[in-house]
């Protein structure tokens, strides 16, 4: 698979510079005048790593990091024209990886991103292994055979209950809310006046909770959604 990269840089020519360099060694580049610009981007395009400037206009690199890391996890490496510590330091405090001030050799930048993907495809790799079981407490779900464990006894769930329980699962500590709930798992366009993950959530509670009334995997967060 060639690597994907998102470079966003105001400068031009930096843009162009490592593009060139990335390309050279085989991979795929996408460039953004502005973070907005490379926020918009990632909408529509899965890349594997980040190059970003931190001096820019409209938003600087720390914002746009911050705002990346709300929903995304893939390397990013920050480039910037000072090298005082305190900027490596919000630089790295805001989600980023790695850290290259400028004027930088675009041989270190390179090698640089080749270990970011390297230790990012190993994390992925583990991260993969380790989803077909998983646990929280005395509850076991089994991704590949689609077999739910309380306190050691299998319970049977419906096709849709274990999606809902299995999305809840991957996404344990976060909040996800009704709408999101239903289009993952239907892939429909949800309703506000529907209830029905309410009543899909109730009938899991019955089969995974000691006491439905008073839940500790499945939790509501009223107004918001539902989290394990």
């Amino acid at each position: 698979m060639i690597p994907k990269i998102l470079i966003i840089d105001d400068d031009n020519d930096i843009r162009n510079l490592i593009s060139v360099y990335l390309e050279n060694e085989g991979m795929e580049t996408f460039k953004a005048a502005d973070a907005f610009e490379g926020l918009e981007l990632l909408k529509s395009i899965d890349v594997d790593l980040i190059v970003l400037d931190i001096m820019m206009p409209k938003m600087n690199g720390i914002q746009a990091c911050l705002k990346i890391r709300e929903e995304k996890s893939m390397p990013i490496i920050m480039l910037s024209a000072k090298s005082e510590d305190i900027d490596k330091i919000q630089g790295l405090t805001s989600g980023a990886d790695d850290y290259l001030s400028k004027p930088f050799n675009p041989l270190e930048l390179i090698a640089r991103v080749k270990s970011q993907l390297r230790r990012s495809h190993k994390y992925n790799l583990e991260i993969k292994n380790n989803r077909k079981i998983i646990e929280i407490g005395e509850l076991k779900i089994n991704t590949d055979t689609r077999q739910v464990f309380v306190q050691g006894k299998e319970t049977r769930l419906t096709p849709k209950e274990f999606d809902i329980l299995e999305l809840l699962a991957y996404n344990k500590g976060i909040v996800l809310s009704i709408q999101k709930i239903y289009e993952a798992v239907w892939k429909e366009d949800y309703f506000k006046s529907d209830s029905t993950v309410m009543v899909h959530i109730t009938k899991i509670r019955e089969k995974i909770e000691p006491d439905p009334k008073h839940p500790i995997y499945i939790k509501t967060i009223w107004g918001v959604g539902y989290i394990i």
